[in-house]
Protein backbone atom coordinates (compact mmCIF):
# COMPACT_ATOMS: atom_id res chain seq x y z
CA UNK A 1 0.00 0.00 0.00
CA UNK A 2 1.50 3.36 -1.07
CA UNK A 3 2.44 5.58 2.21
CA UNK A 4 1.02 8.90 2.07
CA UNK A 5 2.91 11.83 2.72
CA UNK A 6 2.03 13.44 6.07
CA UNK A 7 2.33 17.17 4.52
CA UNK A 8 3.48 18.92 1.40
CA UNK A 9 4.50 22.45 0.13
CA UNK A 10 1.68 25.02 -0.46
CA UNK A 11 0.41 25.87 -3.45
CA UNK A 12 2.96 28.77 -3.77
CA UNK A 13 6.27 27.30 -2.56
CA UNK A 14 5.18 25.17 -4.91
CA UNK A 15 4.73 27.50 -8.49
CA UNK A 16 7.92 29.00 -6.72
CA UNK A 17 10.25 26.12 -6.70
CA UNK A 18 9.26 24.54 -9.56
CA UNK A 19 9.89 27.54 -11.93
CA UNK A 20 12.91 28.64 -10.13
CA UNK A 21 14.51 24.87 -10.50
CA UNK A 22 13.27 24.79 -14.08
CA UNK A 23 15.76 28.04 -14.68
CA UNK A 24 18.57 26.77 -12.39
CA UNK A 25 18.24 23.64 -14.43
CA UNK A 26 18.26 25.60 -18.41
CA UNK A 27 21.23 27.75 -17.10
CA UNK A 28 23.38 24.56 -15.89
CA UNK A 29 22.32 22.79 -18.93
CA UNK A 30 23.67 25.60 -21.09
CA UNK A 31 26.39 26.49 -19.15
CA UNK A 32 27.86 22.82 -19.34
CA UNK A 33 26.46 22.42 -22.59
CA UNK A 34 28.95 25.47 -23.71
CA UNK A 35 31.90 24.44 -21.88
CA UNK A 36 32.06 20.84 -23.44
CA UNK A 37 31.41 22.66 -26.81
CA UNK A 38 34.07 25.25 -26.45
CA UNK A 39 36.28 22.50 -24.92
CA UNK A 40 35.52 19.96 -28.47
CA UNK A 41 36.70 23.05 -30.22
CA UNK A 42 39.58 23.72 -28.72
CA UNK A 43 40.83 20.44 -28.76
CA UNK A 44 40.13 20.30 -32.60
CA UNK A 45 41.57 23.48 -33.21
CA UNK A 46 44.76 22.73 -31.56
CA UNK A 47 45.15 19.10 -33.14
CA UNK A 48 44.55 20.87 -36.62
CA UNK A 49 47.07 23.04 -36.20
CA UNK A 50 49.74 21.07 -33.67
CA UNK A 51 51.86 20.12 -36.81
CA UNK A 52 51.80 23.01 -38.92
CA UNK A 53 53.89 25.69 -38.68
CA UNK A 54 55.17 28.76 -41.50
CA UNK A 55 58.70 29.19 -42.42
CA UNK A 56 59.10 32.97 -43.48
CA UNK A 57 62.43 34.50 -45.39
CA UNK A 58 62.29 38.25 -44.53
CA UNK A 59 63.90 40.65 -46.54
CA UNK A 60 67.83 40.11 -46.80
CA UNK A 61 67.39 36.99 -45.48
CA UNK A 62 69.05 33.72 -47.94
CA UNK A 63 65.95 31.84 -49.22
CA UNK A 64 68.89 29.31 -50.74
CA UNK A 65 69.72 28.67 -46.77
CA UNK A 66 66.19 28.50 -46.15
CA UNK A 67 65.71 26.05 -49.25
CA UNK A 68 68.73 24.09 -48.09
CA UNK A 69 67.54 23.58 -44.53
CA UNK A 70 64.18 22.02 -45.65
CA UNK A 71 65.55 19.84 -48.54
CA UNK A 72 68.05 18.14 -46.16
CA UNK A 73 65.40 17.59 -43.56
CA UNK A 74 62.61 15.87 -45.79
CA UNK A 75 62.17 13.06 -43.27
CA UNK A 76 60.95 14.93 -40.46
CA UNK A 77 58.69 16.77 -42.88
CA UNK A 78 55.03 15.77 -44.00
CA UNK A 79 54.78 18.19 -47.00
CA UNK A 80 55.67 21.98 -47.78
CA UNK A 81 53.66 24.58 -49.91
CA UNK A 82 55.15 27.41 -51.33
CA UNK A 83 52.86 30.25 -51.00
CA UNK A 84 53.33 32.85 -53.71
CA UNK A 85 53.48 36.36 -53.32
CA UNK A 86 49.63 36.54 -55.51
CA UNK A 87 48.20 34.20 -52.92
CA UNK A 88 49.69 36.15 -50.23
CA UNK A 89 48.63 39.90 -51.50
CA UNK A 90 45.18 38.21 -52.03
CA UNK A 91 45.10 37.03 -48.24
CA UNK A 92 46.13 40.84 -47.08
CA UNK A 93 44.14 42.20 -49.55
CA UNK A 94 41.09 43.32 -47.32
CA UNK A 95 44.06 44.97 -44.90
CA UNK A 96 45.95 47.08 -47.76
CA UNK A 97 44.64 50.14 -48.99
CA UNK A 98 44.96 51.07 -52.64
CA UNK A 99 45.98 47.93 -54.22
CA UNK A 100 48.38 45.17 -53.25
CA UNK A 101 51.19 45.48 -55.61
CA UNK A 102 53.45 47.86 -54.29
CA UNK A 103 53.52 45.30 -51.48
CA UNK A 104 55.26 42.37 -53.28
CA UNK A 105 58.83 43.65 -52.86
CA UNK A 106 58.06 43.59 -48.65
CA UNK A 107 56.45 40.44 -48.60
CA UNK A 108 58.81 37.41 -47.24
CA UNK A 109 59.01 34.55 -48.90
CA UNK A 110 56.56 32.04 -47.27
CA UNK A 111 56.27 28.12 -47.12
CA UNK A 112 54.19 26.02 -45.04
CA UNK A 113 55.14 22.97 -43.43
CA UNK A 114 53.68 20.16 -42.21
CA UNK A 115 55.51 18.22 -39.75
CA UNK A 116 55.50 14.75 -39.54
CA UNK A 117 55.65 14.68 -35.20
CA UNK A 118 55.71 17.70 -32.66
CA UNK A 119 59.41 16.71 -31.53
CA UNK A 120 60.23 17.70 -35.22
CA UNK A 121 59.01 21.07 -35.28
CA UNK A 122 61.62 22.22 -31.81
CA UNK A 123 64.66 20.96 -34.67
CA UNK A 124 63.46 22.64 -36.97
CA UNK A 125 62.82 25.71 -35.76
CA UNK A 126 66.50 25.19 -33.97
CA UNK A 127 67.42 24.88 -37.67
CA UNK A 128 65.80 28.16 -38.88
CA UNK A 129 66.97 30.06 -35.42
CA UNK A 130 69.08 33.54 -37.84
CA UNK A 131 68.30 31.90 -41.22
CA UNK A 132 64.52 32.87 -41.77
CA UNK A 133 61.18 33.09 -39.12
CA UNK A 134 59.52 29.87 -37.68
CA UNK A 135 56.41 30.11 -37.06
CA UNK A 136 54.29 27.37 -35.96
CA UNK A 137 50.41 27.72 -36.27
CA UNK A 138 49.27 26.61 -32.68
CA UNK A 139 52.17 29.66 -31.50
CA UNK A 140 50.37 32.01 -33.51
CA UNK A 141 46.89 30.93 -32.82
CA UNK A 142 47.09 30.73 -29.32
CA UNK A 143 45.52 33.91 -28.52
CA UNK A 144 42.60 32.24 -29.77
CA UNK A 145 42.59 28.97 -27.96
CA UNK A 146 43.56 31.05 -24.69
CA UNK A 147 40.08 32.53 -25.03
CA UNK A 148 38.22 29.27 -25.60
CA UNK A 149 40.12 27.84 -22.15
CA UNK A 150 38.87 31.27 -20.80
CA UNK A 151 35.31 30.88 -22.12
CA UNK A 152 35.27 27.54 -20.63
CA UNK A 153 35.93 29.18 -17.34
CA UNK A 154 33.19 31.56 -17.43
CA UNK A 155 30.64 28.74 -18.50
CA UNK A 156 32.23 26.80 -15.35
CA UNK A 157 31.59 29.79 -12.73
CA UNK A 158 27.95 30.26 -14.02
CA UNK A 159 27.32 26.18 -13.84
CA UNK A 160 29.03 26.53 -9.95
CA UNK A 161 26.74 29.32 -9.47
CA UNK A 162 23.75 28.05 -10.57
CA UNK A 163 24.43 24.82 -8.73
CA UNK A 164 24.76 27.02 -5.80
CA UNK A 165 21.67 28.83 -6.18
CA UNK A 166 19.74 25.58 -6.37
CA UNK A 167 21.63 24.64 -2.85
CA UNK A 168 20.32 27.50 -1.48
CA UNK A 169 16.78 27.44 -2.95
CA UNK A 170 16.32 23.95 -1.67
CA UNK A 171 17.24 24.82 1.87
CA UNK A 172 15.33 27.79 2.52
CA UNK A 173 12.57 25.86 1.29
CA UNK A 174 12.85 22.88 3.55
CA UNK A 175 13.26 25.18 6.16
CA UNK A 176 10.54 27.42 5.24
CA UNK A 177 8.35 24.34 5.27
CA UNK A 178 9.06 22.87 8.54
CA UNK A 179 7.90 25.89 10.22
CA UNK A 180 4.93 26.56 8.22
CA UNK A 181 4.27 22.78 9.51
CA UNK A 182 5.58 23.16 12.93
CA UNK A 183 2.09 21.54 14.64
CA UNK A 184 2.23 18.61 12.67
CA UNK A 185 6.13 18.15 13.48
CA UNK A 186 5.22 18.37 16.58
CA UNK A 187 2.44 15.79 16.24
CA UNK A 188 5.19 13.24 14.42
CA UNK A 189 7.50 13.57 17.63
CA UNK A 190 5.18 12.64 20.41
CA UNK A 191 3.60 9.80 18.14
CA UNK A 192 7.71 8.58 18.11
CA UNK A 193 8.18 9.19 14.15
CA UNK A 194 11.77 8.70 13.34
CA UNK A 195 13.33 11.87 11.73
CA UNK A 196 14.27 10.17 8.87
CA UNK A 197 10.81 9.23 8.14
CA UNK A 198 9.85 13.04 8.55
CA UNK A 199 12.80 13.61 6.04
CA UNK A 200 11.94 10.95 3.80
CA UNK A 201 8.43 13.10 3.66
CA UNK A 202 10.05 16.21 2.35
CA UNK A 203 12.21 14.13 -0.22
CA UNK A 204 9.10 12.47 -1.76
CA UNK A 205 7.68 16.17 -2.10
CA UNK A 206 11.40 17.58 -3.28
CA UNK A 207 11.66 14.33 -5.87
CA UNK A 208 8.22 15.49 -7.63
CA UNK A 209 8.73 19.04 -7.94
CA UNK A 210 12.57 18.51 -9.30
CA UNK A 211 12.05 15.94 -12.06
CA UNK A 212 9.67 17.86 -13.47
CA UNK A 213 11.38 21.02 -13.38
CA UNK A 214 14.69 19.41 -13.92
CA UNK A 215 12.84 17.74 -17.30
CA UNK A 216 11.46 21.33 -18.57
CA UNK A 217 14.69 23.04 -17.86
CA UNK A 218 16.20 20.36 -20.09
CA UNK A 219 14.08 20.69 -22.83
CA UNK A 220 13.79 23.69 -22.91
CA UNK A 221 17.74 24.57 -23.12
CA UNK A 222 18.14 21.77 -25.97
CA UNK A 223 17.24 23.54 -28.52
CA UNK A 224 18.82 26.79 -27.39
CA UNK A 225 22.16 24.70 -27.70
CA UNK A 226 21.31 23.92 -30.94
CA UNK A 227 20.63 27.31 -32.32
CA UNK A 228 24.13 28.04 -30.27
CA UNK A 229 26.02 25.86 -32.41
CA UNK A 230 24.38 26.82 -35.18
CA UNK A 231 25.48 30.28 -35.39
CA UNK A 232 28.97 28.92 -34.17
CA UNK A 233 29.34 26.94 -37.64
CA UNK A 234 28.04 29.55 -39.77
CA UNK A 235 30.95 31.63 -38.79
CA UNK A 236 32.72 28.76 -40.84
CA UNK A 237 36.32 29.92 -40.17
CA UNK A 238 37.98 30.25 -36.48
CA UNK A 239 37.69 28.53 -33.16
CA UNK A 240 34.01 28.98 -33.25
CA UNK A 241 33.33 26.22 -36.13
CA UNK A 242 34.92 23.90 -34.73
CA UNK A 243 32.54 23.58 -31.63
CA UNK A 244 30.37 20.90 -31.46
CA UNK A 245 28.90 18.20 -29.47
CA UNK A 246 29.04 14.70 -29.78
CA UNK A 247 26.95 11.37 -28.43
CA UNK A 248 28.78 11.47 -25.27
CA UNK A 249 28.30 14.73 -24.50
CA UNK A 250 24.15 15.02 -25.28
CA UNK A 251 24.08 11.84 -22.64
CA UNK A 252 26.44 14.03 -19.89
CA UNK A 253 23.62 16.68 -20.48
CA UNK A 254 20.95 14.61 -20.59
CA UNK A 255 22.43 12.96 -17.43
CA UNK A 256 22.76 16.69 -15.88
CA UNK A 257 18.34 16.58 -14.82
CA UNK A 258 18.77 13.57 -13.16
CA UNK A 259 22.44 14.64 -11.09
CA UNK A 260 20.55 18.04 -10.52
CA UNK A 261 17.41 16.43 -8.97
CA UNK A 262 19.74 13.71 -6.83
CA UNK A 263 21.52 16.60 -5.61
CA UNK A 264 17.80 18.18 -4.48
CA UNK A 265 17.12 15.56 -3.12
CA UNK A 266 20.60 15.18 -1.08
CA UNK A 267 20.20 18.67 0.19
CA UNK A 268 16.14 18.13 1.45
CA UNK A 269 17.76 15.10 3.29
CA UNK A 270 20.50 16.85 5.19
CA UNK A 271 19.05 20.66 5.80
CA UNK A 272 15.80 18.48 7.48
CA UNK A 273 17.64 15.80 9.52
CA UNK A 274 20.27 19.13 10.51
CA UNK A 275 16.91 21.33 11.67
CA UNK A 276 15.10 18.72 13.15
CA UNK A 277 17.97 17.63 14.99
CA UNK A 278 18.32 21.55 16.82
CA UNK A 279 14.82 21.77 17.62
Amino acid sequence: MKTPVVFSLVREQSAFMTAIMALLTFLSVIALGVAIAIGSGVARWNNQWELMATVQVMPGQSADTAQKILNANKDKIASIKKVSADEMTELMSPWISGGGAAMKNYLPEMYEVKVNKKSDMKFLADKFAGNARFLSHASALRGATGAGWRMIGIAGLILAMALGAITVCISFIARNTAQLHRRELEILNQVGARDDFVARQMQIIVGKISITAAFAGFVAAAPVLLLILSAAHHARVGLMAMMGLGAAAWIVLALMPVGITVFAIWITRRTTLKMLQNT
